[in-house]
């Protein structure tokens, strides 16, 4: 798909680039097809990121199966005469049975199943000149309308053609950056572009066209709640319900791996506007990590408000050098009673939307790890409409107050 907006490598995320690298090292694409299938700029922009993201052996140049195309078939010997009029003569009576059969066909589906063949189908039939000496006027005649009508549906589809296509190639840029955003948001974001179109048949269209996103889920523990450190009663249990930012953080840690080992992500995020206020990443679960993103989230408070964190039992949490941010900056801390992530849920559906929307490529190591991260937490902030916020983003909720 050929793209009208001028963009720089800039406008590409990695995780962008890694999933195209890795579609055209699984060989489903060539570089040249990768480009433009996803409007990509430039002759050699993919074969620049196989090169620094990918995993084959450069070293010896291009590899083999980036170049060569695929084998031509081989040509056949000319048919004699005889062997001709055989062939046309079979492909005849194979064509009459044939039209027979999907005759039959269609009076069983009508007559037996009460279904109709669709204007769509009949209109194609015309259009490609399936039937070459078949005239439009004819074709109107048998299905049973005018010539004026036949004309009006043409232009009416061809309207619709253009309004889709519209609407896909908006899809391809915005997926670029929310690889696997939902259908009902992208709808959202179509109508702000003045794109409207219904939510059936946003469906069916992304269907047809294979862009549907399917769901994903894998389960990693990161939790030791079996420890000597005193933990806090469960404030949101007893009824805290948060009416404006900054009056309740919610905290967390999730797995993240990579090609060289494992990385753990930790996220403080506002319960109510959903913003992520903090994270850090790093190959340990240490407090000292840990602790770096409640201390990052701390810094950028605005508001006098008491302000309540929520987490986990986890040791990290429950430490003395953790208590002691809390003690420093005056907020009261929460926890859930023993191991039950449904008691920190708004955490568990944080780490979900990053890691199944955005963080859907294997990293190389750690520090392209936290470059991924900080790119999937400025675009869930800035740009990915919250069902739960009445489709505004994060951003935008959290600044209004």
């Amino acid at each position: 798909m050929k793209s009208t907006t001028k963009r720089t490598q800039k406008d590409y995320s990695i995780a962008f680039k890694l999933g195209v690298v890795e579609q055209v090292e699984r060989g489903e694409l060539t570089y040249k097809q990768a480009q433009d299938k996803y409007g990509i700029q430039g002759c050699s922009t993919v074969l620049t990121w196989l090169r620094k993201h990918g995993r084959l052996d450069w070293s010896k140049g291009t590899p083999i199966f980036l170049t060569q195309g695929f084998a031509m078939a081989k040509s056949q010997l000319p048919q004699t005469p005889e062997q001709r009029i055989k062939a046309l003569e079979k492909e005849l009576a194979d064509s009459q049975l044939k039209a027979q059969f999907f005759e039959a066909v269609v009076n069983v589906l009508e007559t037996d199943y009460g279904v109709r063949i669709n204007k769509k189908a009949k209109r194609a039939v015309i259009e490609q000149k399936t039937i070459a000496t078949l005239s439009v006027i004819k074709a109107c005649h048998f299905i049973g309308i005018t010539r004026q009508a036949y004309y009006k549906q043409c232009i009416a589809q061809v309207k619709r053609d253009i309004h889709e296509q519209r609407v896909l190639s908006f899809i391809m840029v915005e997926r670029m950056n929310q690889p696997r955003i939902g259908t009902r948001k992208l709808k959202y974001l179509l109508s702000l572009q003045q794109l409207f179109i219904g939510r059936d048949r946003l469906f069916s269209l992304l269907a047809s066209h294979q862009m549907l996103v399917s769901r994903q889920r894998a389960y990693h523990k990161t939790t030791n709640s079996h420890h000597h450190f005193t933990c806090h009663p469960n404030l949101i249990k007893a009824g805290l319900v948060p009416e404006k930012p900054e009056q309740l953080w919610v905290a967390d840690i999730t797995y993240l791996p990579t090609a060289t080992g494992n990385t753990y992500l930790s996220l403080v995020t506002d319960a109510f506007s959903r913003k992520i206020v903090g994270y850090h990443v790093d190959d340990n679960m240490k407090t000292d990590s840990v602790k770096l993103a409640y201390a990052k989230a701390l810094k950028q408070r605005k508001s006098n408000n008491i302000l309540v964190h929520h987490s986990d039992r986890g040791v990290q949490y429950c430490s003395s050098e953790y208590q002691q941010l809390h003690r420093h900056y005056q907020t009261k801390c929460s926890m859930t009673d023993g191991y039950d992530c449904y008691q920190n849920a708004l955490a568990e559906r944080i780490n979900g939307i990053l890691k199944n929307e955005y963080l859907l490529i294997k990293p190389k190591d750690l520090k392209e790890a936290r470059k991924m991260v900080e790119q999937s937490v400025t675009i869930y902030n800035q740009r990915r409409p919250h069902t739960a916020l009445k489709y505004k983003t994060p951003d935008e909720v959290h600044q209004a107050f």
